[in-house]
């Protein structure tokens, strides 16, 4: 395929089943537009959103719902407007999988002190932590934010289920994440099966406390038999991400982030570095696509951003030394692995095909309406 780039927004033939119409607009375009001309019409109601989040909470439940807070801004802000718009009594639960930065940590403290809010902080075994997080790096595999990934939705699911909390609220938002990541960039992070086939491969140690929790538990299990429900908020605001940090730093002196999801200093080394570098694939196109899709930047300006690196020179140097010391392995054997043949999901097993036949029926049905591929 010869390179290409949307005229519209910024995603290119990096994304290896992109498609382009007659004037090079992009799928993901396309299906946007879609989904904004059906929101104009149908807008969104929060005060039916909170009155089935109250409907739906469980009898004698202190708290109305469970947010994941990692510091970053979608789940800070979500943390905010549930709070002090929609007057709800949430319990944060912070999962450390070892890659917080200390910026992620204050920004937490700071909504946590200003709202008066509980908080538990589950803190996943570092030892199991790196020994599936150097599994997928051997396995030659681009989707190494996995194990972070699913230590933490998995976390927040098996922790509801726990402690009967019905209500799950995320940061999850069509605004800022309307095109998802392709699966080649980034496999599903809740596909068991395939996390523990890598692990079975290049795995040292059993995993026996991991918080594991496949796609078909949550999804299923965990919703029609214990009727925990997921719930974005944010999808029923015009949020914009300029507007949001500045609501958080004037409320809370919140400090915002080079980059999207660098609250973790794994991400922003493997988004910063190791996904440019060896397989040749930027998730900021996805990012920066997203705020010019829905009007929040220009595409010029998204342009502008990829055309410089988000890490590099000594810091970057420091980021790969603090990633080496982390998992306890020598720069040498850290360069062996950058210069490895590249690896799909597709060489390890997994449960791909059953859940591409399941997000095709929600496509089909409008419950899922973005491309996923």
């Amino acid at each position: 395929m010869s390179y290409q780039i949307c005229t519209s927004c910024v995603m290119d033939t990096t994304d290896p089943n992109i498609k382009f119409n007659k004037d090079g607009v992009c799928d993901y375009c396309l299906n946007a537009k879609k989904l904004f001309k059906y929101k104009a019409f149908n807008k969104p109601n929060i005060e039916n959103l909170i009155k089935k989040i109250k409907k739906n909470k469980a009898a004698n439940q202190k708290y109305d719902c469970l947010i994941g807070v990692s510091g970053g801004l979608d789940s800070s802000f979500l943390v905010h407007f549930v709070v002090t718009k929609m007057k709800l009594k949430p319990l944060l639960l912070h999962v450390d999988a070892g890659w917080n930065s200390n910026l992620s940590s204050s920004n937490i403290e700071k909504l946590v002190d200003k709202l008066n809010l509980d908080l538990v902080t589950k803190v996943v075994e570092w030892e199991e932590v790196k020994d599936l997080q150097l599994s997928f790096f051997k396995a030659q595999l681009p989707n190494l934010d996995t194990v972070q990934d699913h230590a933490f939705f998995g976390s927040i699911y098996n922790y509801a289920k726990k402690e009967n909390i019905k209500n799950i609220l995320t940061g999850a938002n069509f605004s800022t994440e309307f095109i998802r990541e392709p699966l080649a960039w980034a496999y599903h992070a809740s596909d068991l099966k395939h996390i523990r086939h890598v692990h079975e491969q290049f795995g040292t140690i059993k995993l026996k406390n991991f918080p594991f929790c496949n796609i078909f538990k949550y999804k299923i299990l965990y919703r029609y038999f214990y009727g925990i429900r997921v719930f974005n908020p944010l999808n029923f605001i015009d949020y914009k991400k300029n507007l949001s940090e500045k609501i958080l730093k004037n409320e809370y002196d919140w400090t915002s982030y080079k980059e999207k999801h660098y609250e973790s200093r794994f991400t922003k080394f493997f988004e910063g570095f190791w996904a440019k570098k060896k397989f040749n694939f930027d998730k900021r196109r996805v990012h920066l696509s997203n705020l010019v899709i829905s009007n929040q930047i220009s595409r010029n300006q998204a342009l502008n951003e990829l055309s410089k690196d988000s890490i590099e020179g000594d810091e970057l140097r420091n980021e790969i030394k603090f990633i080496c010391d982390k998992l306890e392995i020598s720069e040498e054997f850290f360069n062996e692995l950058l210069s490895g043949k590249n690896k799909s999901f597709k060489d390890y097993k997994s449960n791909f095909f059953i859940i591409n036949i399941l997000t095709k029926i929600l496509i089909f049905f409008g419950i899922e309406k973005r491309l996923i591929r």
